[in-house]
């Protein structure tokens, strides 16, 4: 069973985190895995450096130009995880935009996921209708999981379309804008967290954007799976260094 499927099924909450691949160094990639994979989380979305990354915020944007200027490329990606299942067990999930994989070649690109371990894809600017015309036979004979994003403003019934494509989770857009850390969560999101929690789709949902501390995490987890940080993350590496991730992973899960 894939690795992210598996996950789904244990009963607990879901921490996910995101990081830029290359970054704050182009060889920090496999130890920020290991190192988040001590420390307790549940998955792992690798960022995929792109230089016009529209759904994220600056802090995420940074570090990817960061990472560009490092010299990290597609095929650095898969070099430094070639040899990652040999050592990190839980769920991969690369996390792209689809330029950079259109220019690799869709199923070349899908092919070396499945050779490495890679459990599944988020590209925020791939459409459902696109992904399920032309590219879902593709994921699915390499056993890759493609990961959509809702937000507040997605009908019921595009949220029902993307739910019959899915077969993993749904990613959970906090709120309408791009990434980034903020200090809670106002009525308006949480009725849109209760909403989408009473629809009752079969995939589960994970709640990305805007979760950066302990009380948003448990606060976005009451309607939802998991939760996934990214900004809040970047930045406590960006201060601290990939040698403080615990201190991190722990302020999160423990308050």
């Amino acid at each position: 069973m894939n690795r992210i499927k598996s996950k789904l099924q244990e009963d607990k909450t879901l921490l996910s985190i995101y990081f830029t691949a290359g970054y704050p160094n182009r060889e920090d990639t496999v130890t920020v895995i290991k190192n988040l994979e001590t420390s307790g989380v549940d998955m792992i979305e690798i960022g995929l450096p792109f230089s016009d990354p529209l759904a994220d915020g600056p802090t995420i944007q940074d570090s990817s130009t960061a990472a560009l200027k490092n010299g990290m490329t597609t095929e650095v990606l898969f070099n430094q995880l070639k040899d990652i299942r040999k050592s990190v067990s839980i769920p991969l999930i690369i996390m792209g935009y689809f330029n950079p994989m259109f220019q690799y070649g869709i199923e070349a690109f899908c092919k070396k996921c499945s050779e490495i371990g890679i459990d599944g894809l988020i590209i925020p600017d791939l459409p459902v209708d696109v992904y399920h015309e032309h590219y879902q036979a593709i994921f699915e004979k390499y056993g890759l999981i493609n990961v959509f994003l809702i937000t507040p403003q997605t009908s019921n019934e595009r949220i029902r379309f993307i739910d019959s494509v899915s077969n993993g989770f749904i990613y959970m857009v906090s709120s309408a804008s791009t990434t980034g850390a903020q200090f809670g969560f106002g009525d308006e999101q949480t009725a849109y967290f209760k909403r989408i929690a009473e629809m009752n789709l079969k995939n589960p949902q994970i709640i990305g954007f805007g979760i950066s501390n302990n009380a948003t995490f448990t606060e976005a987890t009451k309607h939802a799976k998991g939760a996934i940080i990214g900004s809040a993350f970047v930045k406590h590496v960006t201060n601290n260094g990939v040698d403080s991730i615990d201190g991190f992973v722990k302020s999160i899960t423990q308050g």
